[in-house]
């Protein structure tokens, strides 16, 4: 089978061109810019490709023609996007009518990457059939993205995630088991929040459930996460737990502490029953990611 894979050079983009099943695939990974991802399999090759250009993206696609698009390629810094809405736009919602355009073209099975952020956190956790209700900027523009999707003629799968977590060389951005991690061995204090709920997802589950779509061409709208029900609080008290540190550094705080441009929904996580049951998806547990993220470090 041929999969194209754009934004792989982002954390999702790298964990999926390394998952061990991507092997026995022809695997075309796409970015903008140079290729970042460390050592490519034989099975795989790199070319640039700009979603927001629809020449660049018609072009790639109708020279490889992919069985399975896997979209993954997004703006997803929440406050960046509040702050830019109309770049947000650009990346978020017009690629995807590009990527949608071209799946259309070459008849693929169209895999879009969505978020927990089109629920306003009021009753988390979520369903695939609960009535979205974005309260970000990013939310609204992952929702326009997923009607675009919807409305294809191709076939089409959107995974919808959580608080996705990994560790990839090159990739600067941290997460909060290494932000925890480093901040208690340094004996520094921190605050952490303990009033919105996530199911944290590791970056090796996201891919594995994305590898399970493509591999069933299965359709529809799927919850692809972590299945513990979790505060960021929490995870960090795990975290420290894990690497024997000192988890009396660890302060309870409410959101309403942090200023931050974008509001995030409070109470989200997903219901993960239809992956499991349809694609037999079986993620790990948070404490588990922590291991795997150590044996990684």
């Amino acid at each position: 089978m041929k999969i194209l894979i754009t934004g792989s050079n982002g954390l999702l983009g790298q964990k999926l061109v390394a998952d061990p099943g991507m092997t026995q695939h022809s695997v075309l990974a796409t970015g903008r810019g140079e290729c970042r991802i460390p050592a490519l399999p034989t099975n795989t090759q790199y070319q640039m490709c700009d979603v927001s250009d629809p020449k660049d993206v018609m072009q790639v696609f109708s020279a490889f023609k992919p069985d399975v698009v896997i979209h993954s390629a997004a703006m997803t810094n929440v406050d960046e996007c509040e702050l830019n809405p109309e770049v947000c736009h650009q990346l978020n919602v017009v690629a995807t009518q590009n990527v949608v355009e071209a799946s259309n073209f070459t008849g693929s099975h169209l895999i879009h990457l969505s978020t927990d952020f089109i629920f306003d956190g009021e009753s988390g956790p979520y369903s695939e059939t609960d009535l979205p209700n974005p309260i970000s900027v990013y939310g609204q523009s992952k929702l326009d993205a997923e009607a675009l999707v919807k409305n294809a003629t191709c076939t089409w799968a959107i995974v919808r995630t959580v608080l996705v977590y990994g560790i990839s060389p090159g990739l600067s951005r941290s997460n909060i088991i290494l932000w925890v991690r480093s901040n208690l061995e340094q004996g520094k204090q921190i605050q952490v929040v303990d009033d919105q709920f996530r199911t944290p997802t590791l970056a090796e589950d996201l891919a594995m459930g994305c590898l399970l779509i493509a591999e069933k061409k299965a359709e529809g709208i799927f919850n692809i996460s972590g299945k513990d029900f979790l505060t960021p609080y929490q995870m960090a008290i795990e975290t420290a737990r894990f690497f024997n540190l000192d988890s009396s550094l660890i302060v309870k705080a409410s959101a309403a502490t942090f200023s931050q441009p974008a509001k995030r929904p409070p109470r989200t996580g997903f219901v993960i029953s239809k992956a499991e049951t349809v694609l037999g998806y079986h993620p790990h547990s948070f404490t588990e990611g922590i291991g795997i993220l150590s044996q990684q470090l």
